[in-house]
């Protein structure tokens, strides 16, 4: 079965934006950056792999949900299939929205996210935002957390606040970068 991993960069204080949902105070650069695009080059974006002649390896994910505003960032740059190299699922009760490999769905996300986890392929990539990754808790196998070193004060927290029940999950490993960066994995306890 495949697994559903929350992929995020978060600030010290736990939110993966700004109030404004801005997330251009994580460091874009540094030596965390090398071994992120090793590790997870099918999380970059395809327009943005193709500029810099890398190449998404396909073998940690196949597929990326997002929510509607996660998505809408890209639609800002005229760009309407983010992750052309995976199959994109956004969800949305409001918007449309056309592009190739590209599903804009309002199906509850927990019903879909069961779907995809029977089908064959590789992981599936949770990539935001904090609202959808709450309604998504109980199915999260994984959270890799690139943790900035910045702090926001406020924004949009990882997991909406109090919307959940308490869950353990188990660290598999964490690599602390002189960037300050620290990339975490953790594994949901059985």
């Amino acid at each position: 079965m495949r697994e559903l991993v929350y992929y995020i960069a978060t600030s010290l204080d736990g939110y993966i934006a700004s109030p404004d949902g801005a997330f251009d105070a994580f460091l874009m650069e540094g030596d965390h950056m090398e071994e992120l695009i090793r590790r997870y080059s099918d999380t970059i974006p395809t327009h943005v792999a193709e500029r810099f002649g890398i190449e998404p390896a396909g073998d940690v994910f196949s597929t990326v949900v997002m929510g509607w505003n996660t998505y809408a960032v890209g639609l800002e740059e005229g760009v309407t299939s983010p992750y052309r190299h995976l199959e994109q699922v956004v969800f949305s009760r409001g918007h449309e929205g056309e592009g190739e490999r590209l599903t804009v769905t309002d199906e509850p996300p927990v019903d879909v996210v069961r779907r995809l986890k029977r089908e064959e392929g590789a992981g599936i990539w949770l990539c935001g935002g904090g609202n959808l990754a709450t309604q998504l808790i109980d199915e999260i196998d994984r959270l890799v957390l690139k943790c900035n070193p910045v702090l926001f004060g406020a924004g949009i927290p990882l997991f909406d606040r109090g919307r959940y029940a308490p869950g353990l999950f188990d660290l598999v490993r964490s690599t602390a970068f002189e960037s300050g960066v620290v990339v975490s994995e953790y594994a949901r306890r059985a």
